[in-house]
């Protein structure tokens, strides 16, 4: 059995991980950390989880309990991983970062981008970024995983089969994609509130979301050249969900291609993988198919039958884009079956 510990565990991200992996079947939590709520039992703050963490309650931060388990998850902001992650690492415990303090591998790029010195640049070099479907040799033996953010998750996986053939002109890309409210976290913004963003949707952080530079990272490296991309966030008023619609356009050599050939590519990239779905072609995957599952889905349009290919890809933004990915990083690297703890269909209607 698996010995986990999580740095983190009231917000979003850190109670999605105690809700997957209350039936994991090769895991056990034994450890979860909140300097605000240290004390209080785990069940007392997430009824969903009675009879699930009857025993267990939040702590201080303790770098000797931590060290003890064989895996521990951050579910903090930026920063805090950086602290603790050399220490845990030194003493033989694996970590898994849901924050983006290893995402980028530049540490004067990440600076830019988060306002502060990076933290632990000595461990860049070792940290895996670990979108299973595109690092999953790497991912078995690291040490330390930093879990993909959701944008990038969902924008990569709809971008990297045509990427990787060099089908499409790598300049120009363009990413419109929407986000559920939880994407936002936990903590009381204004921003957040029901009557803020309920029957609204509106677009924030163009062309400065710290999403940015971690897709381009991805996609450039699926590409081995140069990408350019406009990347677009909105808010919709969804509790979860990243719904990613995403404009490229097939370059010289592949303007010939069929439409069966777009549509193969794609399957034979992803055949075999357990948490992503290629529909059939022109299908229109919706958020609420995947609410709740650790799955992207995935379909293809194209528009007059031009050259513009139109890519859509849906997750749920605490699953695929988080939380479930980051279990899905841990079955990888402990040799298990891959989608252990994380065989849920989505919650339909």
């Amino acid at each position: 059995m698996i010995k986990v510990g999580i740095v983190g565990g009231t917000g979003y991200t850190g109670v999605e991980l105690l809700r997957l992996l209350a039936i994991h079947p090769d895991a056990k939590v034994e450890v979860i950390t909140s300097r605000s709520e240290a004390g209080l039992p785990v069940a007392d703050m997430y009824p969903n989880l009675r009879g699930h963490y009857s025993d267990l309650a939040f702590s201080e931060p303790d770098v000797g309990r931590l060290a003890a388990c064989d895996v521990v998850f951050f579910a903090t902001p930026h920063g805090v991983a950086h602290a603790l992650a050399a220490e845990l690492l030194d003493a033989g415990t694996r970590v898994i970062d849901l924050s983006a303090d290893f995402r980028l591998q530049d540490a004067d790029e990440w600076a830019r981008w988060y306002g502060q010195p990076h933290g632990a640049p000595e461990l860049l070099s070792e940290a895996v970024y670990g979108l299973p479907e595109v690092a999953r040799s790497k991912i078995k033996s690291a040490r330390l995983i930093a879990v993909p953010g959701c944008y990038p998750t969902a924008v990569q996986l709809g971008l990297v089969p045509l990427l990787e053939a060099g089908w499409i002109e790598p300049r120009g890309i363009i990413a419109d994609c929407k986000s559920g409210v939880s994407g936002a976290g936990r903590a009381a913004k204004v921003g957040s509130l029901f009557c803020e963003t309920a029957e609204s949707m509106k677009a924030y952080s163009v062309g400065t979301h710290r999403h940015h530079p971690e897709i381009t990272q991805g996609l450039t490296a699926a590409a081995g050249q140069s990408v350019g991309i406009t990347f677009v966030p909105h808010l919709t008023p969804m509790i979860r969900g990243i719904h990613a619609t995403l404009y490229v356009r097939l370059n010289g050599n592949s303007l010939k291609r069929s439409d069966v050939e777009i549509q193969q590519l794609f399957e034979a990239r992803y055949k075999g993988e357990p948490c992503v779905d290629v529909m059939p072609w022109q299908s229109c995957p919706e958020t609420r198919s995947v609410r709740g599952a650790n799955m992207c889905r995935l379909a293809i349009h194209r528009p007059e039958g031009g050259d513009l290919l139109v890519v859509l890809s849906v997750i749920d933004n605490l699953v695929k884009g988080a939380s479930g990915q980051a279990i899905q990083n841990m079955n990888i690297m402990f040799g298990l079956d891959e989608s252990a703890g994380l065989k849920f269909a989505g919650l339909m209607p």
